[in-house]
């Protein structure tokens, strides 16, 4: 049977044709839909799907999965492979038992993500394989070829999909699920502990592997030669094949499936058999440096193509042909909206009262990015999850030390407070920090789409399960102060960090509304009394896409649009003439 499927789909798809039996992940786009489509298309298949606390447990619960004997996966973004390197460096050593895949989905543009990197550095750097489809239906069976791989060469394997594989769908051919009989817990101490004594005969094990799995990339086939006209030869891998393919179908394409390590003497003789060679790899050279390491020559590389962003069609023949392609005009008359909160959204409020008291706000990973964009501009650093805990807490001692007293403000989701802010707050309580962390519970991962988590008190198939209590726990971790605060009272807001800023100490302060898009909140809409309004704009002040300032010749006056206000009043708290009407009291 053939059916449509995304990237992502496709994978969650091959995850259960192929045996696998443990996913365990942490939402990151463009990964996400990978476990979302496991937990609700496969949790009937004898399929256990978690979501995790972090990166690091999940690739972690994953590698013991695979002691125990079965396949298993961890699927994550790019960044979150930098949370997971240190279990992934150490069983590129102990190797598995039953096949592991770390998938990860990179995300050139950055369109949700805080940086570029490219995760194929850590295929190299960890000495394993790397796979990489080029469209759906190898996404889903590369994943089968994924676990044979880490089986055949006793390796977890890096499966790498970037933001157009992962969302981009087309015709993936179904096949039934494979029985793959479980391995049986091992016991091993020489293989699975690894002290000194044992990692240092490990070591010479990777070595040799890498040996192995070299000989196999040359006869894989994963890496195709598609033979055409030899005047252009193009090697590229992923998406980018697409693209070149679709801008010289006549070349000769090296499609390179496994793009860590590479087959050295298969590029070589490809090389020789084209008069123009050009290597086509979106964000760094690594297939481009290894191929010139070997001695081959690269006509068109990285000295022409960019470092940064995503490919395209057109560019890739602009770059290889010398010739420009006519672009059309874009369309000038689209009014600019940036992004901002949901209306009714409980981060509004929040940074309505930061944007007049003006601290310093260390900032994370979550909806609340968006405080940094006007017309808040009050997150004055966003670095990693859970670095605005101890980023806080560093700024107020280094600011201590300077002799300056300024408290500064940590803003930081349930989610990311679980998957990395909770070390921090320790750290900080523990070291008599000087910081307010706010913590906006609101009872999901909002940013990916609303996934669940330790503490909503659902696993990641809907069963409902223990719910971290927040509050208590950060008392248990010894901060004194902990106040749940509302975020839609302006003036009591204001006023608790007001109080809080001349004590000394750490303060969290705990938010607990819920996100209105995912549970769908929903009050009666507001309406501006025109002939009160004074067109002052201080309720644009909070950035609400409901409300649009109107300017007449006869009249200037805010306007609300009912289909799109929550009826949240934190615009109506900003007006200082009884001017906008209605809310629930």
């Amino acid at each position: 049977m053939k059916v449509i499927l995304s990237g992502n789909e496709a994978i969650a798809r091959g995850f259960y044709e192929g045996g696998g039996k443990v996913v365990s992940s942490y939402p990151g786009t463009p990964s996400t839909e990978v476990t979302e489509t496991l937990a609700e298309s496969y949790k009937d298949k004898g399929i256990h799907v978690e979501w995790a606390a972090n990166e690091k447990v999940a690739f972690e619960v994953a590698i013991g999965a695979s002691l125990s004997g079965v396949r298993s996966m961890a699927c994550m973004k790019h960044v979150g492979v930098n949370v997971a390197a240190d279990p992934l460096m150490t069983v590129a050593y102990t190797g598995v038992n039953g096949g592991l895949i770390l998938m990860v989905a990179d995300d050139p543009g950055m369109f949700s993500s805080q940086n570029e990197q490219d995760s194929r550095h850590y295929a190299r750097f960890a000495k394993i394989p790397c796979l990489e489809p080029s469209d759906a239906q190898e996404a889903k069976d590369f994943v089968k070829k994924s676990f044979e791989i880490s089986e055949m060469f006793d390796t977890p394997v890096i499966l790498r999909t970037t933001t157009r594989i992962s969302h981009c769908k087309s015709v993936v051919e179904l096949k039934d699920g494979e029985i793959i009989e479980g391995r049986g817990l091992q016991r091993d101490f020489q293989k699975y502990v690894m002290l000194p004594v044992n990692a240092q005969k490990r070591h010479v094990f990777v070595e040799e592997r890498l040996k192995k799995l070299k000989e196999f990339a040359e006869t894989t086939e994963l890496n195709i030669w598609e033979r055409g006209s030899s005047a252009l030869g193009i090697i590229t891998n992923g998406i980018s094949y697409q693209y070149a393919k679709e801008a010289f179908p006549e070349a000769s394409f090296l499609k390179l499936g496994m793009t860590w390590p590479l087959p050295e003497n298969k590029i070589k003789e490809f090389a020789r058999s084209v008069e123009k060679l050009v290597v086509i790899e979106e964000l760094d050279p690594i297939i481009e440096d290894t191929i010139k390491a070997i001695g081959v020559e690269v006509h068109i590389g990285k000295n022409r193509f960019p470092l940064c962003g995503e490919y395209s069609k057109t560019l890739v023949y602009e770059i290889v042909s010398g010739e420009k392609v006519e672009k059309k005009e874009p369309l000038t008359n689209l009014t600019k909206r940036p992004p901002t909160f949901c209306p009714g959204c409980s981060h509004r409020g929040l940074f309505t009262v930061l944007s007049k008291l003006k601290p310093f706000v260390s900032g994370d990973i979550g909806c609340y990015t968006l405080g940094a964009l006007p017309p808040f501009t009050s997150m004055h650093s966003c670095i990693c999850m859970g670095a605005s805990v101890s980023g806080a807490h560093g700024i107020a001692m280094g600011l201590k030390t300077q002799g300056i007293k300024d408290k500064p403000v940590a803003i930081i989701g349930d989610s990311t407070f679980i998957h990395s802010g909770i070390t921090g707050l320790i750290n900080m309580v523990y070291n008599q920090g000087d910081a307010i962390v706010v913590i906006m519970n609101n009872d999901t991962t909002g940013m990916t789409g609303g996934q669940e988590h330790p503490g909503t008190g659902r696993k990641a198939t809907g069963e409902e399960t223990v719910k971290l209590n927040i509050e208590k726990l950060c008392q248990l971790i010894g901060a004194k102060r902990v106040i749940e605060i509302d975020t839609y009272n302006l003036k009591e807001l204001e006023q608790i960090f007001k109080e809080e800023m001349e004590k000394e100490g750490p303060s969290v302060l705990i938010s607990n509304d819920p996100c209105v898009l995912r549970y769908r909140v929903s009050k009666k809409p507001l309406s501006v009394n025109k002939e009160k309004c004074t067109a002052c704009k201080m309720c644009l002040k909070v950035g609400c896409i409901a409300l649009t300032f109107i300017e007449k010749a006869e009249a200037k006056y805010t306007e609300i649009d009912p289909l799109l206000c929550n009826g949240c009043t934190v615009c109506q708290q900003m007006c200082k003439f009884d001017a906008i009407e209605g809310g629930e009291k």
